[in-house]
């Protein structure tokens, strides 16, 4: 089985509160990306082995962790996982995310356990924040730590560009180490109904202030984009890649 995991883009990203759990309430627009995917198989084996290519994961990959969930959920057999990785790491685009969802979703099919998608996107939430998204993989606003999904009947058909500075790599635990939580001025799914130009001042990302402050660069490519053109740029996530709607 040969699937293509896909990135996603935030838009908007309001971090509200800290939990009494350590993670945070928050509020942002999910918007997959369907053209910036890895590449997954999933084949049989006697016993499980995960094969990873391009950029490295280090430590235990999210994949893996989705195959161990439905072996002891429901006693699926060894598979073998090739994963090719081409979403950047670091960057706010949900790769890992993306391939966690993904993997369930192919096991789901692969051994014909037929779980609707509600029941995959609890599994997912158990993951990590944002899997639960992927197994949508439609625009949603997300609230709660990111599992509690609305979706939204939203189109970006304006032309999208995607900058990822190499050199550039944002840790998801410095981002939230000197950010304030608050409560949004105004709320994400009223905003996204004005045209796109009425959107920068409105439409924040909570972890620019503090990321921009300490990679000072990816201030200036956001500063460029507007410069050239953009109705509205922004940084995905907690970084370190920018998007430009023009």
């Amino acid at each position: 089985m040969l699937l293509y995991p896909n990135a996603k883009i935030n838009l908007g990203l309001n971090v509200i509160r800290k939990r009494s759990d350590g993670y945070h309430d928050i509020e942002t627009l999910f918007y997959p990306v369907p053209d910036l995917c890895d590449i997954l198989e999933i084949v049989h084996a006697d016993a499980f082995r995960m094969q990873v290519y391009g950029a490295q994961v280090e430590g235990e990959n999210l994949c893996e962790r989705a195959w161990k969930l439905m072996h002891d959920r429901f006693g699926i057999p060894p598979v073998a996982i090739h994963l090719y990785k081409k979403i950047p790491m670091g960057a706010g685009l949900g790769g890992g995310s993306s391939d966690a969802a993904f993997t369930l979703k192919g096991l789901n099919t692969f051994f014909k356990i037929d779980l609707p998608d509600e029941e995959l996107c609890a599994l997912a939430a158990t993951l990590g924040s944002d899997c639960a998204f992927f197994i949508f993989n439609r625009p949603m606003l997300a609230r709660g730590r990111g599992e509690i999904l609305t979706p939204l009947d939203f189109t970006l058909g304006d032309h999208v560009l995607r900058i990822y500075p190499q050199e550039e790599f944002v840790s998801t635990r410095e981002a939230y180490a000197s950010l304030t939580p608050r409560e949004p001025v105004r709320h994400i799914d009223s905003i996204v109904k004005l045209p796109v130009a009425a959107w920068r001042g409105l439409l924040v990302n909570d972890f620019e202030e503090t990321v921009f402050a300490r990679h000072p660069r990816l201030a200036e490519v956001r500063d460029a984009l507007y410069a050239g053109g953009a109705l509205y740029a922004a940084m995905s996530g907690s970084g370190s890649a920018l998007y430009a709607i023009y």
